[in-house]
This record gives C-alpha cells, sequence and structure tokens, in this order.
C-alpha cells in the first residue's frame, strides 16, 4: 500500500490501428484536492496494424510477433519505472480483428499484460471525461472529434450532458486502404448536423497525433485554435505534393506524411458540417485519460 499522498508511477498502453503508444507518468497529488500528471516516458511504435485488418479481417503472424515484443519491451519499461499500476486498451483494428481475442490470450501468456478490446464509446470517454472536468467545457456546448487510423469518435456535450457520442468506421488507415464507402461519410455528416443543430455556439475540440502535428505546424500559441480556414490551405498543399515533397517541406516523417491528408479530410469535413470556424488542440489522447482513469479507479 502506498501512503494517501506518496506519487505513483501508472503505464497507459494504446494499441491503436496506426500506432502502439506507451505512456509512463507519475501522479503526484496535492493537498488532497487535485493531482498533478507528469509525463516521465512517451514511446510510440508504427505498427500499422489496421492495414492487415481493413484488407484481410485479420491481424498477420508477422504483425503479431511485433506485437508481443512491443508489449514485451513496454513490459521491462514500466519494471525500470517501478510502475504500480497499469492499463492496456486496444482500439478500433483489434475490434475488427478476427483474430483478436487469440493475440490477447497469447500477450497475456507470453508478457503478463492483459489488453482489452475496448468500444468506441469507451474509448471517446477515457479521453474526453477528465479534459471535460477540467477545462470548464461543461459550460457550454464541445464537440470533441478523435481522428485515428481505424475509427474517429465523436462526443458532444452541452453544460456537462452527454447529447451525441458516436464512433465511425472511418479513419486515416481505413482511408488509405480505399475502405471507406460513401455511406460512412453520409451517416457522419447525418450525425453532425443533427447533433449540432440546437447547441450553439459550439467549440470544438480534436484530439489525435495528426491534428497535434498540424498544431505544431500551424506555429500557433499554446491554447491558440486552428482556424478551418489553414486546415484548408494544408489540406490543398499537402495534398497536391508528393510523398517526398511532403516530407521534406514540413519535415515530416514518411508515416506521418502518409496519413496526414486523410485526417485534414475527416478534420475539415467535420468542423464544415458542424458549422464551426476553428479548432482547439488541447494534446489529450487515449493515453493522457487512461492514466487519469487508472488513477482514480485504482484498486
Amino acid at each position: 500500500m502506498h501512503p494517501k499522498n506518496t506519487p505513483l508511477n501508472l503505464g497507459a498502453i494504446d494499441i491503436g490501428s496506426n500506432a502502439v503508444r506507451l505512456l509512463v507518468a507519475q501522479a503526484i497529488p496535492y493537498k488532497n484536492e487535485t493531482v498533478d500528471f507528469t509525463k516521465l516516458s512517451l514511446l510510440r511504435l508504427p505498427l500499422r496494424l489496421g492495414l492487415d485488418v481493413f484488407e484481410s479481417g485479420y491481424i498477420s503472424q508477422q504483425k503479431v510477433d511485433l506485437l508481443e515484443k512491443s508489449m514485451e519491451s513496454f513490459r521491462l519499461i514500466m519494471e525500470i519505472y517501478g510502475v504500480t499500476h497499469f492499463r492496456a486498451c486496444a482500439t478500433s483494428a483489434m475490434r475488427d480483428a478476427r483474430n483478436s481475442q487469440e493475440i490477447v490470450q497469447s500477450i497475456l501468456a507470453k508478457t503478463g499484460i492483459n489488453i482489452e478490446v475496448i468500444s468506441g464509446r469507451e474509448e471517446a470517454e477515457i479521453i474526453y471525461e477528465t479534459h471535460l472536468r477540467q477545462s470548464g467545457a461543461q459550460h457550454g456546448s464541445t464537440l470533441y472529434i478523435d481522428v485515428g487510423g481505424g475509427s474517429t469518435e465523436l462526443t458532444l456535450y452541452s453544460f456537462g450532458e452527454k447529447v451525441l457520442q458516436e464512433s465511425f468506421d472511418i479513419g486515416t488507415i481505413r482511408l488509405m486502404s480505399g475502405k471507406v464507402k460513401e455511406e460512412i461519410w453520409d451517416e457522419i455528416k447525418r450525425s453532425v448536423r443533427v447533433a449540432v443543430k440546437d447547441h450553439k455556439p459550439l467549440k470544438v475540440v480534436g484530439s489525435g497525433g495528426n491534428i497535434n502535428k498540424l498544431f505544431a505546424l500551424s506555429k500557433q500559441k499554446e491554447g491558440q485554435p486552428i482556424g478551418l480556414q489553414q486546415l484548408e490551405t494544408f489540406l490543398r498543399d499537402l495534398g497536391s505534393m508528393t510523398m517526398e515533397e511532403r516530407m521534406h517541406t514540413y519535415q515530416l516523417r514518411l508515416e506521418r506524411a502518409e496519413v496526414i491528408v486523410p485526417a485534414l479530410q475527416i478534420y475539415t469535413s467535420i468542423l464544415r458540417w458542424a458549422g464551426a470556424r476553428e479548432i482547439s488542440v488541447p494534446k489529450i489522447g487515449l493515453a493522457d485519460g487512461l492514466v487519469r482513469n487508472i488513477y482514480y479507479n485504482r484498486g
């Protein structure tokens, strides 16, 4: 047992369609009133499980081997940091993979890490509920958009009440693979327009690696939103470039250069359908939400 005000080292593993991440953070209680979360380590590995799943319905043995090695590495890193509580959650690719349960059992047996395959709704709740409490967003209407490799989560809160919480099978890897049907675009457009109709003025908050990168490229000051017009300019410019030009002009690694245009297509479309002119980017994600979730729900 740890004394009430002793800092705790926590681990959060996010197994996404594009990348897997380990966040090690220290939770530091302060005067029994607040808890500060300090990032100790963040490791991201671009396994791209979604490329297999959205094409064949299965995660290949090659990717399974890499995932197992990743989990073993994460286990050792958490051991070195003295992590006392951790949680590992998998999202869209593992939800869709027909061999996901077999993979979960194999990894548990080999590494001791129990992977939870969570729903899109639970994913959205983990990402946003802490931010909602801390940001004062309960005093107005806020639409949260999280664009991943395999799915996009939309959550709309109005004065603290949940108005919309949906997960759509549209993400950067799915778009790259040509696996998004026109009906999905129509479905997300309809949901956004109906949901926001009676909730204006509307603030929009974005999360995910691509919107964080776009925020960095925008040169905006911390806390300032990115305008829809600037995102549309990025979409036009990046969309007209070759992969090599994107990497050179914007100093992007290949894996980011490949997915940033599909991400822009999703974000700009949703902002237009919502009638929003800007998006705030507070750098939140599943791993960040998991750390807080672990701390407040630990046994």
